[in-house]
């Protein structure tokens, strides 16, 4: 699995999140997700609620500014990402306490196991090396972040 099989087009990237507080992104992340794929046919608020039962099991945030927001809806056909990037950094209860900056969304089917985990591996891979973090906190964009992560998977 390919981070583009998940994240497949530019218009998946938020990069210019607002939100101040844990809530308020999430909200503009799955906002975000249900209105880039209206073919999906994913429930906003659905969205929002099913993040929220999995962020009350611990945070998603992974420290060194990342955070994969996950979880599993019914009717999807396959994992769906999206990609959000918050300048100054959000309290997202991190587990090095440190403030998050990058945000990987992913939905998977409600039944899928395989696939849910195969994408989390492949986003924790991709967001591992500090230099390729750092160069997506400085990116100028939702071009160049797409440019950028496109380039990264393709040498995972």
């Amino acid at each position: 699995m390919k981070i583009l099989d998940i994240l497949t087009s530019e218009a998946l990237i938020a990069p210019a999140l607002a939100g101040a507080d844990k809530t308020a992104v999430l909200r503009e992340l799955a906002e975000h997700l249900a209105g880039q794929r209206p073919d999906a046919g994913i429930d906003a608020t659905q969205l929002l609620e099913v993040l929220w039962e999995r962020e009350r099991l611990g945070s998603t945030a992974i420290g060194d500014g990342i955070a994969i927001p996950h979880g599993k809806l019914p009717g999807l056909t396959g994992v769906l990402g999206a990609f959000g990037r918050h300048a100054k950094g959000v309290d997202f209860d991190s587990l090095d306490g440190s403030p998050t900056h990058l945000f990987f969304l992913l939905v998977a089917p409600e039944d899928s196991v395989g696939q849910h985990l195969k994408a989390l591996a492949r986003v924790s891979r991709l967001l591992k090396d500090r230099a390729f973090r750092e160069r997506l906190v400085g990116a100028d964009g939702r071009a160049e972040l797409f440019r950028l992560i496109r380039e990264e998977d393709e040498k995972l």
